[in-house]
């Protein structure tokens, strides 16, 4: 069997019936720049970062049947410095909330939203882990 390489990079896509809309949803709310966009598919980027996102649109020919529905069982998550700054500019802008920011004791403070396709996106920040936390589940100190 041949030996598998690391990837040269990441990219998620995103299946959407309104391309547009989702594309401008990630470069408005999360700094992406738009790299390609030839109507039915745009691909995303930060020139800082080593990952891509792309938006398709869900009807497309190259998406596999049975893929053409909307998404269920991911979630693409964003690591961010102050998720409390994002939670606002997603109120202002009116952003689908599923949860609200919320803290969490294995070190996240973090918020779930929708993007225009229906996609679950959790925003996160890190924050320190509740010590009682990582003793009851074996990841206390020694």
């Amino acid at each position: 069997m041949p030996a598998v390489t690391t990837p040269t990079m990441f990219s998620a896509t995103v299946l959407a019936d309104d391309v547009a809309a989702t594309a401008r949803f990630y470069v408005e709310h999360f700094g992406f720049e738009t790299r390609l966009d030839i109507g039915w598919f745009v691909t995303l980027h930060h020139d800082d970062r080593p990952y891509e996102m792309c938006v398709i649109a869900r009807d497309h020919d190259s998406v596999p049947e049975g893929f053409h529905v909307a998404p269920a069982g991911v979630v693409v998550a964003f690591m961010v410095d102050d998720v409390d700054a994002y939670a606002a500019r997603f109120a202002a802008a009116e952003v689908p909330v599923v949860t609200p920011v919320r803290d969490e004791p294995w070190g996240q403070r973090h918020t779930y939203i929708t993007d225009p396709a229906g996609t679950l996106i959790d925003v996160v920040q890190p924050t320190v882990p509740d010590p009682a936390w990582l003793e009851a589940h074996g990841l206390g100190g020694e």
